[in-house]
């Protein structure tokens, strides 16, 4: 059975008007292949609620190869405004009309604003994760250093930018492609070159995703963030080797698929803090909301519905 909530990229370009024509209209959705997983419509519709918007939030499942056709249509199909999500927010950054400047530094869109006919894209990825650590720790990112796995693209990307501009204490890439992050670590540097006193070890490092050299690493680490796909499926291998994990460290896992990810359960089997991506998603989706009508988002309420879902 097809999930009503879900719309196509089809419904987009030849069938713009029928979002006008649902009741209270659909103005704002998530973009994304798969789609049928988010759980952005559940909080996003309380928020709208909440804040006396006569607008819904919808799922938008779009495949790569429509995926600019889809984005160029919303405009016509008379949306506030979307949300981009895995596999298309590179992409979307090179669709949007103009980008802010952490968007283009990240490489990515996941927040897309409509003004007059143009697309504008922000992106949310990276000051979610801050708020989301500092609500689940009580620590700031600029306070802490930080390994972060799979910082080549997408959220991770946006992840490592953000790390940078807080200026945290020190700084690892993590990928499996060392020459992806190489050039990254070029583009960070000149935010490490500060005021702080050096150290006995590199304040911005970039290794690749092997147990020996993210062994080391985690011996000057506080907290160890997973930005990367592994672990939405039971059946994905451990993200890293669980005698890498210890009592003293943080660990972040941006996934937040139903349940307790592999990399969550080794981390408390480790006697780790931990958390997941539900944070994440909430403080990104709060950030939209605030693009999307400049205003606050009603973060409770936001949260109340999202852990109804869990």
């Amino acid at each position: 059975m097809i999930d009503p909530d879900i719309f196509s990229a089809e419904d987009l370009v030849s069938n713009p008007e029928k979002f006008s024509s649902i009741e209270p209209a659909i103005r704002l959705g998530v973009i994304g292949d798969p789609v049928a997983h988010s759980r952005s419509p559940v909080f996003q519709n309380a928020a709208l609620a909440a804040s006396g918007i006569p607008a819904r939030y919808t799922r938008l499942h779009v495949p790569p190869e429509r995926f600019v056709d889809a984005v160029r249509a919303l405009p016509r199909a008379g949306f506030l405004g979307a949300n981009v999500t895995i596999p298309h927010k590179a992409a979307a950054l090179a669709v949007v009309d103009e980008a802010d400047d952490y968007a283009r530094a990240s490489g990515s869109v996941n927040t897309i604003v409509i003004l007059g006919g143009k697309l504008h894209g922000f992106n949310t990825d990276g000051p979610g994760l801050v708020r989301a650590i500092r609500e689940e720790f009580s620590v700031d990112v600029r306070d802490l250093r930080v390994v972060l796995l799979g910082a080549g693209g997408g959220a991770g990307r946006a992840i490592a930018v953000q790390c940078a501009r807080e200026r945290c204490e020190r700084l690892v890439l993590v990928n499996r492609s060392l020459e992806k992050i190489e050039a990254l670590k070029k583009d960070l540097a000149p935010f490490f070159q500060s005021e702080h006193v050096s150290g006995p070890v590199e304040r911005l490092v970039a290794i690749p995703f092997e147990d020996e050299a993210l062994r080391r690493e985690l011996e000057n680490a506080d907290i160890l963030i997973n930005a990367t796909s592994l672990g939405m499926s039971r059946l994905d291998p451990p993200v890293i080797s669980p005698s890498l994990l210890t009592p003293n460290q943080l660990v972040y896992d941006t996934v937040y698929s139903g349940g307790m990810s592999r990399l969550i359960e080794d981390a408390s089997a480790a006697g780790a803090r931990c958390a997941n991506g539900l944070g994440m998603l909430l403080h990104q989706g709060a950030l939209s909301f605030e693009i999307w009508f400049n205003r606050p988002a009603p973060l409770e309420v936001m949260r109340r519905a999202l852990l109804s879902t869990i």
